[in-house]
């Protein structure tokens, strides 16, 4: 496989512990990884995308504050013309007590997937892998399965 993912935390935000996990499992599923790391603007993930031909943007947040920091970024991924899997998840709202309210606002936004802070790398990963239409492998069958 020689799918791109382009993974870091946006705005303000600083908790690298997601991504770092998320870096780490994704790599050993076999795709490629390009980490920004924290604190990366709107900006920092197109720019990524276009440099590395990446095919899906995953977005973290931890903050609370992922709407105002999400705003406007499908027409910027647009307007750069970039055809991308957008995910994003975390602890994407202050005081986030209905999900699937937070999914929707999400998904009005334009994301493909929204995932809560308790989602394990794994389901991720079978999500990413089901959106980008990625067999697995029979070896990654044995392992998994075993």
């Amino acid at each position: 496989m020689s799918a791109t993912v382009i993974l870091g935390v946006i705005g303000s935000d600083a908790h690298a512990v997601g991504i770092t996990i998320l870096e780490q499992a994704l790599s050993a599923a076999g795709f490629e990884v390009v980490n920004l790391g924290v604190q990366s603007s709107q900006q920092e993930f197109i720019a990524a995308a276009e440099a590395h031909e990446g095919d899906a943007v995953l977005v973290s947040s931890l903050y609370g504050h992922a709407e105002q920091d999400c705003r406007g970024f499908h027409e910027a991924i647009e307007d750069a013309d970039l055809d991308l899997v957008t995910y994003i998840g975390g602890n994407l709202a202050v005081g986030q007590d209905d999900f699937a309210e937070t999914s929707e606002r999400f998904r009005e936004l334009g994301f493909d997937r929204v995932f809560d802070s308790e989602t394990r790398p794994e389901e991720a990963i079978a999500a990413l892998k089901a959106d980008m239409n990625i067999a697995e492998s029979e070896a990654e069958r044995a392992r998994i399965t075993s």
